[in-house]
């Protein structure tokens, strides 16, 4: 009720209104894009996988949303949320695209706080409109009658980066349940600057190795642990990739159940992370990282 102290980039318009949540947005054919959950967590989960810098790409196609966070041109994520996992996705162009404050759209997505449930077993409903170039999104959350309205600012947004990762030059490839990577990284010296992954037709497989200020320390995993859902390894590879552009991804490897480990021929890294929402429903987040040259070289 009244209005909210918030960052100029939100421009928040954060207001709050007993009206109900459908009678808030203009008519539907004022927006080039409109999509609806209800449950915000089943979005700001996924986006708190990725945030590790402030800005991020939206990118609405027919097919779903995908949201892109980069940094220094050395690492990308991007989270996939599937079209039919929302209860409303309308898009009326074949690709909306814009930039957006990613750590002040999760303020708001919060604005009830972060629990799944959060007044007499309610769950935040909440519905995003666009309404085209030069236009804030607008999100509506409706909790418990009271709707929230906040208007969040978008700019243009800038170009990818293309890693080129491309699946004809994926040299090795595993599939590992969450759990066990997690095992992993507690057991490993996490003060490395790198990490390096070791993937081979024959022993040792699949190992990883740190080498921090308790000495070198390496993991092995066989290529028939149960721990492991697929193993497809052409040639043997062992790159370095530093253990700063690693750690953001450990947001996603917390919330997964199951990771993809995949190389291609220049060592490029992508780590792809399968997870469940509070529904049941699957959504993706993938990191792409580049080999630490430097080390390579040595």
């Amino acid at each position: 009720m009244g209005w909210r102290n918030v960052p100029y980039e939100a421009l928040c318009l954060c207001f709050r209104t007993t009206m109900p949540l459908s009678t808030q947005s203009q008519p539907g054919e004022q927006h080039v894009f409109v999509a609806s959950l209800d449950n915000a967590r089943n979005l700001s989960n996924i986006l708190k996988a990725i945030a590790f810098k402030d800005h991020a790409i939206f990118s609405a196609t027919p097919n779903g949303l995908k949201v892109t966070v980069e940094d220094s041109k050395c690492l990308q994520a991007n989270a996939f949320i599937q079209a039919d996992i929302f209860q409303e996705f309308t898009i009326r162009e074949d690709l909306v695209g814009f930039q957006i404050n990613l750590t002040v759209l999760l303020d708001c997505l919060n604005i009830f706080g972060g629990s799944a449930v959060s007044v007499a077993g309610m769950s935040t409903v909440l519905k995003m409109c666009y309404r085209g170039y030069g236009y804030p999104l607008t999100l509506f959350l409706e909790e418990a009658g009271v709707v929230t309205v906040c208007k969040i600012n978008t700019q243009e947004p800038e170009e990818p980066i293309d890693f080129d990762f491309c699946s004809t030059n994926v040299t090795n490839k595993v599939i590992l349940l969450s759990e066990s990577l997690k095992e992993a990284f507690s057991e490993l010296d996490m003060t490395s600057e790198v990490l390096q992954i070791t993937m081979s037709p024959s022993q040792p497989y699949f190992r990883l190795s740190t080498f921090g200020n308790s000495g070198n320390a390496h993991y092995d995993y066989p290529k028939d642990s149960d721990m492991m859902d697929l193993f497809q390894c052409t040639k043997t590879q062992t790159n370095r990739y530093k253990m700063s552009l690693l750690k953001p991804s450990t947001k996603a490897l917390a919330l997964s159940c199951k990771v993809s480990v995949r190389t291609d021929t220049r060592g490029f890294l992508s780590l792809q992370y399968l997870i469940r929402n509070d529904d049941g429903q699957i959504c993706f987040v993938e990191y792409y990282c580049c080999p630490d040259i430097e080390v390579d070289d040595e």
